[in-house]
């Protein structure tokens, strides 16, 4: 598989190390080296040949949000009166802890973000103080997410 950016070869045994630390990034590098059948040394030059391919860049842990209690997931459609406010409407959100992420939209809205709140009054605390309080922005459409059925990275 070639990576259009750098044209990075990816073969199968990059594929097995990658899959092997999407699925747990704490997996000990020799471990996988034994399965694989190679050094941990000739392991971590990949990783690191990978990184520098901008492939992946680092690891982190996932966070349950239901038991810090965040139970309210909603996506918010962001209408702007003009685009070229999108730079400072995104700086404004950065600013918003519960924006988990935030797109440059094509369709209706300029923007789309993600966004985790404790319950429906923290989201419509969110959206009437902070979010449609920045300059700009001419109004909002909510969705809340009842359940995630789907969350992974593309598969290799």
């Amino acid at each position: 598989m070639k990576i259009n950016q750098l044209q990075i070869e990816i073969d199968g045994i990059d594929k097995v190390i990658l899959r092997d630390l999407m699925e747990d990034a704490r997996k000990p590098i020799l471990q996988i080296a034994s399965k694989i059948g190679i050094s941990g040394a000739a392991i971590h030059q990949r990783l690191r040949k990978l990184e520098e391919a901008k492939v992946i860049s680092g690891s982190k842990f996932t966070v349950n949000n239901k038991v810090l209690g965040y139970s309210t997931m909603a996506f918010v459609g962001i209408y702007l009166d003009k685009a070229a406010r999108n730079p400072e409407a995104v700086k404004e959100l950065r600013k918003i802890p519960e924006v988990l992420e935030c797109h440059y939209t094509t369709g209706n809205w300029s923007i789309l973000i993600k966004i985790i709140c404790r319950d429906n009054e923290h989201l419509m605390h969110l959206l009437n103080t902070k979010i449609q309080a920045i300059e700009g922005v001419s109004r909002t459409e909510t969705f809340i997410s009842l359940e995630q059925q789907i969350e992974r990275q593309i598969q290799l």
